[in-house]
C-alpha cells in the first residue's frame, strides 16, 4: 500500500518568505501570539526553524534553539484547523530527532498548565516536568505559570 501524498506530513526549513503565513497561523491560534518579528528574529539568530506541510500547505511549525548540549523548543504549533490528526506528534518527533542529530543531551520546553492537549503530547513523547516558571505567560487576567519540561536525549 502506498502513502497518499495529499495527507502525508513532510518537513522543510522555514524561510523568510514563509513568515507572513506562519505569523497568520500563530495569530489564529493564540491570544498572545508571537509576532512576525519574533519569527524573523529566530531565523536571523540561526535557530532551527521548521515547517510541517501536507500537500504544500503549512499545517505547523517549530522553532528550536540549539545551545551546545541543550536544545530548547521555543515554539511548536499546529494550526487549529488541522489539529487532532497526528501532525503535532509528527512535528515533535521531527524536532526531537533534530536535537539528537546536533548532539543535544536534553530538550527543554515550557508549556501552560492549562494546555492539557500539549502536555499529553509531550508526556507521551517522554518529557517530564522539572520545574515551574512563575508568572511566565501573559493571560487574559494577570499571568499564568509555565511548566518546564525536559526530555533526556
Amino acid at each position: 500500500m502506498s502513502a497518499n501524498p495529499k495527507t502525508m506530513l513532510w518537513f522543510r526549513s522555514m524561510r523568510t518568505d514563509d513568515l507572513a503565513t506562519v505569523a497568520e497561523i500563530e495569530a489564529r491560534n493564540y491570544a498572545f501570539p508571537w509576532t512576525l518579528g519574533n519569527f524573523r528574529d529566530s531565523l536571523l539568530a540561526g535557530h532551527d526553524c521548521w515547517l510541517s506541510l501536507v500537500a504544500e500547505e503549512i499545517v505547523g511549525y517549530a522553532v528550536l534553539m540549539i545551545a551546545g548540549p541543550e536544545s530548547h523548543l521555543l515554539n511548536i504549533t499546529v494550526d487549529r484547523d488541522t489539529q487532532r490528526q497526528g501532525y503535532g506528534t509528527g512535528l515533535l518527533a521531527h524536532v526531537i530527532q533534530r536535537a539528537r542529530s546536533v548532539g543535544a543531551d536534553q530538550l527543554l520546553l515550557e508549556v501552560r498548565p492549562s494546555n492539557g492537549s500539549a502536555k499529553r503530547i509531550y508526556q507521551r513523547a517522554g518529557f517530564r516536568v522539572i520545574g515551574v516558571r512563575k508568572n511566565y505567560y501573559p493571560a487574559r487576567i494577570g499571568r499564568e505559570d509555565a511548566l518546564v519540561m525536559s526530555l533526556s536525549l
